[in-house]
């Protein structure tokens, strides 16, 4: 299989007063879409998400990493989603970017929200990805937040072999061989993409979201919006999801079946399907339910 890292353009940037490790592809290309902005789940690191931009390669594609995460250097002080958000605008103008499509999947769910919240002239399109409206929220499995709050899943195989099925639900699709250590082989895929985030990284990540909630801002966000939840997720249950499309006016809800909380990896060709859809839709379409 092709390295999806090998296709992009990776560089350090000082933007904001940070400094952040960043991923581009396909902006020597010329495209008829807008770039899509990704902001990765808590602790990830820009490679977890790389088959996804590789597989859209008909349009830019730019994500980075956190502060303290993959190879982001460690935050010196908090942030939070304004923060963030903004100095998200930042990188985007380092690059000549005006508009983009903005994605995130999980703890980046809720930062994608933010973005389009406040910098709604900045966002075409938007697509939730297994997220929340935040502190409002229906709860996952308990034993599942539990170990998602440890950020030893990224380092110990062995002790995310243990728990993945708590932790992330759903099956990875037919790839379910075991290799010599016998962690099923497209776990393992999974985890040979994941640099450990630092203490801090991770504690900051997990602090920057302290509190916040979207759920009296989304009746006003009127952006088209994609929102996909698996329906095995023990992490972010399906109920969340209809949640957010209960309160997006223009928003459509996909449930893939037997979907966990990686279903973008477990069911890849029914969720780039999804977020291509939505994505080349006409700009004046409308979901049935819109306001």
């Amino acid at each position: 299989m092709t390295d999806p890292m090998a296709s992009a353009e990776v560089t350090m940037e000082h933007v904001g007063g940070r400094t952040l490790r960043v991923a581009r592809w396909n902006f020597d290309k010329v495209s008829e879409h807008p770039p899509i902005l990704f902001f990765n789940g808590i602790g990830a690191n820009i490679e977890a998400v790389a088959p996804l931009a590789a597989e859209l390669d008909d349009r830019g594609f730019i994500m980075f990493d956190m502060p303290g995460i993959g190879q982001s250097p460690d935050p010196v002080i908090p942030y939070n989603a304004v923060t963030m958000c903004w100095i998200a605008t930042r990188l985007l103008d380092r690059f000549g970017i005006d508009i983009v499509d903005v994605m995130g999947i999980s703890w980046g769910g809720a930062m994608a929200q933010h973005f389009a919240l406040q910098h709604g002239a900045r966002t075409r399109r938007l697509v939730l990805i297994a997220t929340t409206a935040g502190m409002i929220m229906v709860p996952g499995n308990l034993a599942a937040l539990t170990k998602m709050a440890n950020p030893r899943r990224y380092i110990d195989p062995e002790f995310m072999a243990k728990h993945f099925e708590t932790l992330y639900g759903g099956a990875l699709g037919n790839e379910m061989v075991a290799d010599s250590k016998g962690i099923p082989s497209s776990k393992s895929g999974h985890m040979s993409r994941l640099t450990p985030p630092s203490p801090r990284g991770y504690m900051y990540q997990l602090l920057a979201l302290l509190g916040w909630t979207s759920v009296p801002a989304l009746p006003f966000l009127k952006k088209p919006t994609l929102i996909m939840m698996g329906d095995d997720d023990q992490i972010v249950p399906l109920i969340n999801g209809k949640m957010l499309n209960s309160l997006i006016p223009n928003s459509e809800l996909v449930t893939i079946a037997g979907g966990g909380h990686l279903f973008l990896l477990s069911h890849k060709d029914e969720s780039v399907a999804a977020i291509r859809g939505h994505l080349d839709m006409p700009d004046d379409a409308e979901y049935s339910h819109a306001a």
